[in-house]
């Protein structure tokens, strides 16, 4: 149940190219999910860091976790 959340989640990643040449990522629906890196794999990978740490805190608050539809 959580793999296919973070699984939905990831879907949803927008990423972008910047100036300077590295990328930045983020989850709209996942508000302060942000992550930047040199490649966009790079990107793709500390984003879901960032993610994963994410549900962490959210859940240890006991905040819910906004639903994310296919």
């Amino acid at each position: 149940m959580l793999l296919d959340y973070i699984n939905k989640a990831m879907s949803k990643a927008v990423y972008e190219k910047l100036e300077d040449g590295t990328c930045s990522g983020v989850i709209p629906n996942c508000p302060g999910t942000i992550a930047f890196a040199n490649t966009l794999f790079e990107c793709e990978e500390e984003l879901l860091s960032v993610l994963e740490g994410w549900i962490i805190v959210k859940t240890r608050y006991g905040d819910e976790l906004p639903t994310i539809s296919k």
